[in-house]
C-alpha cells in the first residue's frame, strides 16, 4: 500500500520511497527564473558598488573617511611622553566603534555592517608598519620618537583609510625636528601630495611611481619597497588596480590608466635608509580572514576564535589584542595559518637607527576632479632642513591647488532672467482678471486624486452641455431635456 504526500513523495510503508516523476517543461521554467534572478543580483550588486549609478555610496564614503579623520585626531592627542602603545590603540579602535555606531542607525539605509576596516596601529621610529601590540608585549613612547599612526573605517563595506606621522614632544617654537627626521617627514609628505594631484582620470600609475623617487631623491631618503596604493572597492582593502612606492626588477605592477569614479587609498611611506624592510622577532597580530580557503578546525579555542572572525570581521583586516579571550586568540591563530585560513600582516622594519615616515589618505576620482576625502593638516613648520625642492615641474606639480574644480557649467550658465548680449527685461504682472480665463477642462485633466475618478464621466457631461450665457458670463445653464 502507498500513500502519497505533499510535496510529491511517493512513499512505500517499510520498504523504500522515491521521488515522483516532475513535470520537465516546469523545471525547465524554474530553473530558467533562478537564472534571470541571479544575473538580477549580479547586476544589483554591480551598480551598488558603483556610486555613478548609486551616489548615496559616495556619502558612505565620505562618513567612513570623516570618522578616520576624527579617530586619528583623538590618537594624535594621546601620543604624548609614557604613553603605553597598547592603550592608545585599543582607545583608538574603540573610538572608531563608537563614532560608526552613531550613523546610519536607521534601517531604512539598509547598512548591514560597519566597524573597522584597519586596527590602530602604532609605528615608532624604524618600525614601518602593522604594530598593534598585544597587553604583555607593549612599549611606552618617549620623547623624540616619529611615530606613525594607521588606521581605518568602513560603512557598509566602503572603505576609508588615513596615516600621519608626528614626532613626540615637538614645537615650533622650542623644539623643531630637524636632521633626518626632518628629511624623511618633509620627503613623505611632499611624495604625498605630489601623489594626490597625479591622481586624476587619464593619468598612468608609472607617473606617480616616478615622481616618488624623483622626490625622494632630491631629500636623499628611500621609498619603501613592496609598498602598494591599492584601489579599493565595496569589501576589498586591497583591490588589483595598485600604484607601487618603488619599481625593482622583482617587484613590478602593470601600468594602467586612471579613471573616474575609481577610489584609491594612496600610501607613501620613506626610509633613511635602504628601504628595504624585514622581518622583526616580535608577534604578528594583524591578520585578514583568507576568503579563498576553508577547512573544519579541530580546537575548541581555535573554533571559537575563527566565529568570531566571520562574525566582526569576515572581509577586513583585525588585531588579536582586540580579542577580550587573548588564549583563544593565541591558540585560534596558529591553527588558522597552519591551514592558510588566515593572511598574515607581519611587522616590518628598517635598520635600528633608521627612521620611516608615513602618509595615506583616501581619494576619489570624480568628473570635476579628485576629491581627498580625509587629508589631515600637517604644518611644515614643525620641520627644519636645509634641502629643497628646485626642479620647475615638481615645484609647480606641488603648487597645484587640490581638490575638485569648479564645475564651467555652472560657471557659463546665465542666471535666471538674464542671457549673454541682452538686457534683462522686466515682466510685467498680470491682472487678477487673468486667472478668470483659465480652461476649466486642462484643470480637471491635471487633477488625478482617486475620490474624483468617480464624478469624472458626469462632470465631462456636464460641460459638454453647458454654455456661458451672453448677458451674464458668469452664469451657466442646462439644457432642458438634461
Amino acid at each position: 500500500v502507498s500513500t502519497q504526500s505533499t510535496w510529491g513523495y511517493q512513499i512505500f510503508t517499510g520498504i523504500s520511497w522515491q521521488m515522483e516523476p516532475i513535470d520537465k517543461k516546469k523545471s525547465k521554467k524554474k530553473d530558467k527564473e533562478e537564472e534571470e534572478e541571479e544575473e538580477g543580483s549580479e547586476e544589483e550588486e554591480e551598480e551598488e558598488e558603483s556610486f555613478e549609478k548609486n551616489p548615496a555610496i559616495l556619502d558612505k564614503y565620505r562618513s567612513a573617511a570623516i570618522i578616520t579623520s576624527d579617530a586619528l585626531k583623538f590618537v594624535i592627542g594621546l601620543c604624548i611622553p609614557g604613553a603605553d602603545i597598547w592603550e592608545v590603540c585599543q582607545k583608538g579602535d574603540k573610538k572608531i566603534e563608537e563614532e560608526v555606531g552613531k550613523v546610519y542607525t536607521s534601517k531604512k539605509s539598509k547598512v548591514k555592517e560597519k566597524g573597522i576596516a584597519f586596527p590602530t596601529c602604532i609605528n615608532v621610529n624604524e618600525i614601518c608598519g602593522h604594530f598593534s601590540p598585544l597587553k604583555d608585549e607593549s612599549r611606552k613612547l618617549v620623547e623624540g620618537d616619529l611615530v606613525k599612526i594607521d588606521l581605518g573605517c568602513h560603512i557598509d563595506g566602503f572603505i576609508a583609510q588615513i596615516a600621519h606621522t608626528i614626532v613626540i614632544g615637538a614645537d615650533k617654537a622650542a623644539k623643531k625636528v630637524t636632521a633626518k627626521k626632518a628629511e624623511v617627514v618633509l620627503a613623505a609628505r611632499n611624495c604625498y601630495e605630489a601623489a594626490l594631484r597625479l591622481l586624476k582620470e587619464g593619468n598612468l600609475n608609472t607617473q606617480i611611481t616616478k615622481m616618488i623617487g624623483q622626490i625622494s631623491a632630491t631629500y636623499k631618503v628611500s621609498p619603501l619597497e613592496g609598498v602598494l596604493s591599492h584601489r579599493v572597492k565595496k569589501h576589498m582593502i586591497d583591490g588589483d588596480d595598485v600604484i607601487i612606492n618603488k619599481t625593482t626588477t622583482d617587484q613590478k605592477v602593470e601600468e594602467h590608466k586612471f579613471e573616474k569614479f575609481e577610489v584609491y587609498v594612496i600610501d607613501i611611506i620613506l626610509s633613511t635608509g635602504e628601504g628595504k624592510p624585514k622581518d622583526t622577532e616580535q608577534r604578528t597580530t594583524v591578520y585578514k580572514r583568507a576568503l579563498e580557503t576553508s577547512y573544519s578546525l579541530k580546537l575548541k579555542h581555535s573554533r571559537s576564535f575563527f566565529h568570531t572572525v566571520n562574525q566582526k570581521y569576515p572581509t577586513m583586516p583585525f588585531s588579536i589584542a582586540s580579542f577580550d579571550d587573548g588564549t583563544s586568540a593565541r591558540v585560534g591563530v596558529a591553527e588558522c595559518i597552519n591551514h592558510d585560513l588566515l593572511h598574515i600582516y607581519p611587522i616590518l622594519a628598517e635598520k635600528s637607527g633608521e627612521f620611516v615616515a608615513q602618509f595615506k589618505a583616501t581619494a576619489v576620482l570624480l568628473p570635476s576632479g579628485t576629491m581627498v576625502l580625509n587629508d589631515y593638516p600637517f604644518d611644515k613648520e614643525l620641520y627644519e632642513t636645509a634641502i629643497k625642492i628646485e626642479d620647475k615641474e615638481v615645484v609647480d606639480l606641488l603648487n597645484t591647488p587640490l581638490g575638485r574644480k569648479k564645475d564651467q557649467k555652472s560657471k557659463d550658465k546665465p542666471k535666471k532672467g538674464k542671457k549673454e548680449g541682452k538686457t534683462e527685461i522686466p515682466v510685467p504682472k498680470i491682472e487678477a482678471k487673468a486667472e478668470e480665463k483659465k480652461d476649466v477642462t486642462k484643470e480637471a485633466k491635471v487633477e488625478t486624486k482617486p475620490q474624483q475618478k468617480l464624478y469624472e464621466s458626469f462632470y465631462y457631461t456636464c460641460l459638454l452641455y453647458t454654455s456661458p450665457s451672453p448677458r451674464d458670463a458668469t452664469l451657466s445653464r442646462m439644457p432642458s431635456s438634461a
